[in-house]
């Protein structure tokens, strides 16, 4: 395959330049109205890098890129190799890249200049290339050379990584720059390029959660997290009304107006860093970060480490040399919003612990007596009878119908209504590799057809999609090798590689709606309902196909085949009446059945079954335990890859709790989920409620 050298030329071949943005007319940070936290939160950052940065959550029009470009004018000057660029630092050879060492070892002085601090803008089409860095394309060309062209993380080394729109980021992108972030260093190992070097910044995101949120796993990376919104003091609101029209009408005299506030901030953060390493913390206070961290339900040990880290520099910063409650619980404000999570479920079973020990006396022969052991173990007494006699009790309900003839839960069904819809919180399917053709806004998929974005290369030939700037990077290292007369570039089949592109994709959701007479318990159905709702309206705003099951009395039926109505799902909601035996094998099954035949229509399909149930079950479907039925056909839906599942727990927290929807979702492989856990704003409700203090 041979290439023409004007169609090479004509290539963007990415550099790895970035925006200068000491250059352009930025709007002084010290300028900004209202926003404190923010603004706090984005100098103890620069105070103390380690902290490990700032995510900033809010609605649209909230100056929050605003904020972190404003940043850049008042951080401090960092002594740098000049036209070195990785950024290294003249101090520390141990750092510095290869081509520095090798000067050094040459015997060369390596010029030092010094530059304000850089703000590196991550693009939201940014590619693997842009990110990471790539081969130099002309110098392979020219010279049939491997040589490295440095990308974003490298420029970004001692600096800012700023990604606006952050939970809008590619997955792989994000990947990419948790694994940088991690270690503190980018390592290149592709198309024949050997790179590594050191890439260490203060990762600042911004986001509207109005458009989606973050994976955890990103998530977690901020040191820091705040929630900003809208002035609401009047008189604020003018005053930034004006200072945004005095900078629009004339931006030199209004930034030269506070350049006294600038400078006054620049000293404080460069006299906060030099009194840092001052600062002392005491075992006290280090054991009440731990407690706070613990009080949150935290998962792992970053948030505890960052905290102690955030009360240094909070106390840095307010020119003290020793940390106290108030540091420690300013600290907690900001590396616990982000992090706080649900308590966990109780124990869903009773341990048998004392099986040597004589029975106890029935409890009217037993004399009254005082003290904590007695009560404790009344209560327990009490749980295991109230739950054998409820299982009881319906056992003898079941059997009463029977016997009278009439269809189990006939006459006590009932029609509730729908409870009050919420925001749900996004349910993440897993990332998706397979090739799948189709439309929607859920799910990210491997593309099958030349649609979607172009996210990386691959040597396998699956789609016949060219990916010509890899396949000449691929060959440009042998053109010397390859030299033919006429040609720019000689292109041998061992060189080709393929795009591999990425796209939304909606799923093929099926509810399995538990309708039985226990829902009817607590009135129940009317909350489900509303949750089943709320469920719908996501699935409508994200394209979705759906079918809808219920199962009650003795069998399971489905209430509306796969379509994309979702207005005739409500319809069906509201009319679905309660009561009955429980058949929960039935309607498991029948949820398998359904994806199974759509999966013979249409291999493309991406299925997601929403069980809503609290796992209880007293229909066989086989003749064995109802309860163990529905267990193994869980295990067979896990056992199917393609398949994914979530079970939403309706079972009303108490003390009777038998935890069966939690068992199920574990023997299915499916995420696990209380009505509570599906709405949106939980956790950070949870927080506002003073949690920490």
């Amino acid at each position: 395959m041979l290439i023409n050298m004007n169609i090479c030329t004509r290539m963007n071949i990415y550099r790895g330049n970035t925006l200068d943005w000491t250059k352009r007319e930025i709007y002084p940070f010290s300028a900004i109205v209202g926003q404190e936290k923010m603004t706090r939160a984005l100098i103890l950052n620069a105070i103390s890098p380690s902290i490990g940065g700032l995510l900033i959550r809010g609605e649209k029009g909230t100056a929050k890129s605003t904020a972190v470009r404003g940043l850049a004018a008042i951080l401090p000057e960092i002594k740098t190799v000049a036209g070195c660029p990785f950024n290294c630092d003249p101090d520390k050879y141990e750092y510095l890249c290869d081509e520095c060492r090798k000067k050094i070892k040459q015997g060369i002085k390596l010029p030092v200049t010094k530059r304000k601090i850089k703000v590196v803008d991550l693009p939201l089409g940014a590619t693997e290339d842009m990110v990471l860095g790539s081969l130099d394309f002309e110098h392979a060309v020219k010279k049939g050379e491997t040589r490295f062209t440095p990308g974003l993380l490298a420029a970004a080394h001692r600096g800012i990584l700023y990604i606006d729109e952050v939970n809008l980021l590619d997955d792989h992108i994000v990947d990419v720059i948790l694994d940088a972030a991690g270690m503190g260093m980018n390592i290149v190992e592709r198309e024949g390029v050997s790179c590594m070097h050191r890439s260490e910044f203060i990762l600042i995101g911004t986001m509207n959660p109005e458009e989606g949120e973050l994976r955890p796993q990103l998530l977690d990376r901020f040191g820091m997290c705040i929630q900003v919104e809208g002035i609401k003091d009047p008189g604020k609101r003018i005053r930034l009304i004006k200072r945004k029209e005095r900078f629009d009408g004339n931006s030199s005299d209004f930034i030269a107006k506070f350049q006294g506030g600038q400078d006054e901030l620049s000293q404080k953060i460069i006299r906060a860093k030099k009194r840092l390493s001052r600062v002392k913390i005491s075992e006290k206070m280090i054991q009440l970060c731990s407690r706070l961290a613990i009080d949150a339900f935290v998962a792992g040990h970053r948030a505890d480490i960052i905290m102690r880290k955030t009360a240094i520099a909070i106390a840095s910063c307010g020119k003290r040399e020793d940390v106290t409650e108030k540091e420690v619980n300013e600290a907690a404000d900001l590396v616990l919003l982000h992090r706080v999570r649900m308590p966990p479920s109780p124990p869903q079973h009773q341990p048998d612990e004392k099986k040597e020990e004589p029975p106890s006396p029935p409890e009217e022969e037993k004399e009254p007596e005082k003290g904590e052991e007695k009560s404790e173990t009344q209560n327990q007494q009490k749980t295991e009878k109230g739950k054998k006699e409820e299982e009881r009790e319906g056992e003898e309900k079941d059997k009463e119908e029977s016997e009278k003839g009439k269809p189990a839960g006939q006459s006590l069904e009932m029609v509730f209504p729908v409870g009050e819809t919420f925001k749900t919180k996004r349910i993440q399917m897993e990332r998706d590799r397979v090739l799948r053709k189709g439309s929607g806004r859920r799910s990210r998929t491997r593309s099958s057809s030349k649609a979607g974005r172009y996210i990386m290369s691959r040597m396998q030939r699956k789609t016949n999609d060219l990916a010509l700037d890899a396949t000449i990077r691929a060959a440009a290292p042998y053109q010397k090798q390859r030299i033919r007369e006429g040609v720019a570039i000689a292109i041998e089949k061992s060189d080709i590689r393929e795009k591999v592109r990425e796209k939304r994709i909606g799923n093929f959701i099926v509810f399995v709606v538990d309708a039985s007479g226990s829902m009817g318990a607590g009135k129940r159905m009317i909350e489900t309902k509303g949750a089943i709702l709320s469920l719908l309206l996501d699935v409508y705003q994200k394209r979705d196909k759906i079918a809808m099951i219920a199962f009650k009395g003795d069998h399971a039926e489905v209430l509306l085949p796969p379509t994309g109505s979702v207005e005739l799902a409500h319809k069906l909601l509201e009319e679905l009446p309660t009561g009955g035996k429980t058949p929960l094998c039935h309607g498991i099954s029948l949820g398998y059945q359904i994806i199974q035949s759509n999966f013979r229509k249409d291999p493309d399909t991406y299925p997601l079954l929403i069980l809503i149930s609290d796992g209880r079950a007293n229909v066989s479907q086989y003749g064995g335990k109802p309860l163990a039925e529905a267990m193994e056909m869980a295990e067979e839906i896990k056992n199917n890859t393609r398949i994914n599942t979530a079970v939403v727990d309706v079972e009303k927290p108490g003390l009777i709790s038998f935890g069966l929807a939690h068992q199920l979702s574990d023997q299915m492989g499916a995420k696990y989920f209380k009505i509570e856990d599906l709405k949106a704003d939980t956790l950070v409700n949870a927080l506002r409620e003073d949690l920490l203090v």
